[in-house]
């Protein structure tokens, strides 16, 4: 499956319109969202990602990287933030990486072993800071 049949091009219509986007919650009782701010720094996007990162909680993220790999060359996901991460987030990774030049940086210590366990941190440019994840 490719990239534009497994995130449709409808999720990304309106994200990234502006530098800075306000943390959004999920409509109604459902589950949190993980809050997700984007900026520019040294050069690159960078999507920084707050909270869980499950399948009932990704869809901003996932809609946030989606437009920064159509928008932008590179793209840093700052995961210092992300508390917990399942494999909704490991797939969103290898597709955004697919799309484009994504780079991860500080990632939590339960993320980093998850990345470790599965391999990905052998596919995904992984480093201990956004600068480093920028210069790569």
């Amino acid at each position: 499956m490719s990239y534009g049949e497994a995130v449709p091009a409808a999720r990304a219509s309106d994200v990234g319109t502006s530098s800075v986007h306000p943390p959004r919650q999920a409509a109604g009782p459902g589950p949190a969202q993980a809050v997700v701010v984007e900026y520019e720094r040294h050069g690159v996007w960078v999507v920084a990602a707050s909270g869980s990162c499950d399948s009932e909680s990704i869809a901003r993220l996932e809609e946030a990287l989606t437009s920064a790999a159509w928008r932008h060359p590179k793209v840093v996901l700052d995961a210092s933030g992300i508390t917990f991460a399942d494999s909704s987030l490991l797939n969103l990774l290898i597709l955004t990486h697919r799309a484009g030049a994504l780079r991860v940086a500080a990632p939590e210590p339960q993320l980093q072993r998850l990345l470790e366990l599965t391999g990905l941190d052998a596919v995904l440019y992984v480093r201990a800071t956004i600068e480093e994840a920028a210069a790569c």
